[in-house]
C-alpha cells in the first residue's frame, strides 16, 4: 500500500514539496514515520493508549530532524474538527480504521474537511464485495454463503468489524466533494496465507505480484482490502 500511496503523492504534488500530513488511526506510527523520513510534516492521531505509546517509543529512536517533523495526538479520529482547522492538511490518511466505525460517513466527511483544495484523502477499508472469498477458499461454505449478504465479519484478531462496498464509498466521496480519483486492491494474492506464515525468501517478487494485482482488473475487485484515494475539490 505504501507504494500505491507514494504513486498518488508523486502524481499530485510537486517533487520536493513538504506536505502537511494527517494520519488518523495511525497505530504504532509505521506510515507516519515513513512519511516523516521522506521530509513531510506529519500529525498522527491515535485513540489507543498502547498504540500511541509504541509510536512515541519508535519516534524517540529517530534522529532529531525527524522527531521535530512529527506531532502525536491521543484522540478519536471522529473528532478531527476539535483538534484542527478545516483545510489544514495536504494529505489525510485513514488506514484500517473505518471497519471499526459503525457509521463511517460522518467521519469520512470530517476527514475531507481537513483537506486543503486539491488535497488527497487516502482510505484503507475491508472490501465488502469480497467477504465470501476467504471463507470459501478455506472450505467454510456456510460462512461464504452468509458473507454474500452481509458487510459484517470477524477479523483475524477475533473482533467484530464491518466492511465497505466500493460503490457505497464512491458515492460518499462524491457527496463530500472529495470524489474518487484512484483505487487499488490490497492483499489480493496473499490474504489466505496463515497468520504465522514465514516471510518468503522471494519477498520482492511477492510484493511485485501483489502490486500488479492491486491495480489490475478483475483481480483488484476481490482483494481483501481496498485502498481508495479521493481528491478534495
Amino acid at each position: 500500500m505504501a507504494r500505491q500511496l507514494d504513486e498518488q503523492l508523486a502524481g499530485r504534488f510537486p517533487v520536493g514539496q513538504r506536505l502537511r500530513v494527517l494520519d488518523v488511526g495511525m497505530g504504532q506510527g509505521t506510515q507516519a514515520l515513513r512519511l516523516a523520513r521522506l521530509g513531510h510534516r506529519v500529525t498522527g492521531v491515535e485513540q489507543d493508549a498502547t498504540m500511541i505509546g509504541a509510536a512515541r517509543t519508535a519516534l524517540a529512536a529517530e534522529p532529531e530532524g525527524i522527531r521535530e517533523r512529527v506531532r502525536l495526538v491521543q484522540g478519536d479520529g471522529r473528532d478531527t474538527g476539535v483538534h484542527f482547522l478545516p483545510g489544514s492538511f495536504d494529505v489525510v490518511l485513514c488506514h484500517g480504521v473505518l471497519m471499526y466505525v459503525e457509521e463511517p460517513d460522518p467521519m469520512v466527511a470530517g476527514l475531507a474537511r481537513m483537506l486543503a483544495p486539491g488535497g488527497l484523502l487516502s482510505l484503507l477499508v475491508r472490501n465488502g464485495d469480497a467477504l465470501a472469498l476467504r471463507p470459501g477458499l478455506s472450505g467454510d461454505w456456510a460462512g461464504a454463503l452468509a458473507a454474500f449478504d452481509s458487510t459484517s465479519y470477524r477479523n483475524r484478531l477475533g473482533l467484530d468489524a464491518r466492511a465497505d462496498r466500493l460503490s457505497a464509498l464512491t458515492a460518499t466521496l462524491a457527496g463530500i466533494a472529495a470524489p474518487l480519483h484512484a483505487w487499488y486492491g490490497v492483499r489480493v494474492l496473499s490474504d489466505t496465507a496463515p497468520d504465522d506464515a514465514e516471510i518468503p525468501a522471494d519477498l520482492e517478487t511477492l510484493l511485485a505480484a501483489e502490486e500488479r494485482a492491486g491495480r489490475t482488473d478483475p483481480y483488484r475487485g476481490v482483494a481483501a482490502l481496498l485502498h481508495l484515494c479521493g481528491v478534495r475539490g
